[in-house]
């Protein structure tokens, strides 16, 4: 599979780019909140791990295979990081991708995980010509299981009790597209 060149991907409201120095303090405040890492499969993260964490995406090339990359998501209005986007791409699997998303509180029910997924989805479609996305979520996340299915996605999988999770086993989805049922939606 030839290597694509990540460029930003420009949406209605937002910047789909790669990290910069100045993402430490966004990214820190929210990574670190309790709240938000609950469905996320990370802790509360320090602010030495947060610089390490923005200096090795630095360079990152997403959708590179045999790469996970974070993609960050800039509000354009105010030029302010949001959030961030997931880009897996296996080795073993070249022609899929698996793909995650994380917005800071104060952004969520704006639209902006369905504008941000739609657009990284463009990219993984169209640019790098995948033929299938997943995307992994706790089924108690309702917001993100809503989100998946928002998209045209679906669950092709449910994974019972085989994650332990907040002094429990959890429940897991997984949720795929193929390319041709994203340019069918298109």
């Amino acid at each position: 599979m030839m290597a694509v060149e990540f460029v930003p991907i420009e949406t209605e409201r937002l910047l789909l780019r790669r990290f910069v120095p100045s993402d430490v303090e966004p990214f820190l405040a929210y990574r670190s909140d309790a709240a938000l890492a609950r469905y996320q499969g990370w802790g509360v993260i320090t602010p030495e791990e947060a610089r390490r964490f923005v200096d090795a995406q630095l360079n990152s090339n997403p959708g590179q295979p045999g790469t996970g990359a974070q993609i960050a998501i800039e509000l354009k209005a105010t030029a302010q990081m949001i959030g961030d986007l997931y880009l897996n791409s296996p080795a073993d699997r070249p022609h899929e991708a698996e793909i995650g998303y994380t917005l800071a509180p104060g952004h969520h029910a704006h639209g902006y995980a369905t504008e941000g997924v739609t657009g990284l989805l463009g990219f993984v479609f169209g640019a790098l010509g995948r033929h299938r996305v997943t995307a992994l979520t706790y089924a108690e996340n309702t917001r993100s299981v809503a989100l998946l299915e928002r998209l045209g996605m679906r669950r092709e999988a449910h994974f019972v009790k085989n994650q332990w999770f907040e002094g429990k086993w959890v429940d897991e989805y997984i949720y795929a597209m193929l390319q041709s049922e994203w340019a069918s939606l298109q």
